[in-house]
């Protein structure tokens, strides 16, 4: 039996990732790294920081620190959050019916404290989380679970009574290093991938969760 539900954020909670596709296209671009919709694909589920080493790794430029990279990247995302930003379908049923439960509830996201604050607001959901975990609060982030692990720690359950949501193989894999359930909500473009059959379950998007099979 489920105890407690952690949710990724980017891909999950909100449709984020046609934005990061559209940052890192016009940041890299900008330092003359050729990049396509398609090969922004390669990091999804990364941090910010990674993103930023393994582009640069792949086509090195002058002029502009990685951090001063990243930082440019996050905030063309915040600021297409702010304008654009909508909760993907499903979320606040789900998340209204879980604090009915009284079921604890974690954020758990590689994406900056910035970021996950402005996406808070702006779908104005802050109050449904009893922890709220982003990637300055770990020593590495996703793939490796020290996020998960954290949001455990901070909600008081154990990781193998937690259920988790993710999109992105890298979060998947997060997930289960830490010992937990991991319910994936894959793209439409990526539904039949089969790096997804790591996860527990396999859903389209949040309103097709049945939390009395599962809670």
């Amino acid at each position: 039996m489920v105890k407690a539900v952690i949710f990724d954020m980017d891909g999950v909670l909100i449709d984020s990732e046609p934005f990061w596709q559209q940052a890192e296209l016009s940041v890299f671009s900008q330092l003359g790294v050729k990049l396509t919709a398609e090969q922004t694909k390669q990091t999804a589920g990364m941090t910010t920081q990674a993103v930023a080493d393994f582009w640069y790794q792949h086509s090195p430029w002058q002029g502009q620190s990685l951090a001063e990279t990243e930082e440019a990247v996050i905030q063309q995302v915040g600021q297409a959050i702010v304008t654009q930003g909508l909760a993907k379908k499903g979320v606040h049923t789900l998340l209204q019916q879980l604090r009915q439960r009284q079921i604890p509830t974690a954020l758990a996201t590689n994406s900056s404290q910035f970021l996950m604050d402005t996406t808070l607001q702006t779908l104005a959901i802050h109050h449904y989380f009893d922890a709220h975990c982003c990637v300055e609060m770990v020593s590495k982030g996703k793939p490796a679970p020290d996020i998960y692990l954290l949001a455990a720690g901070k909600l008081g359950i154990a990781p193998a009574d937690c259920l988790v949501f993710e999109d992105s193989y890298t979060g998947i894999s997060a997930a289960k290093a830490a010992g937990m359930t991991v319910v994936a909500i894959p793209a439409a473009d990526e539904w039949h991938h089969e790096k997804f059959a790591i996860a527990d379950a396999k859903i389209r998007c949040l309103s097709e969760f049945q939390l009395t099979r599962w809670c």
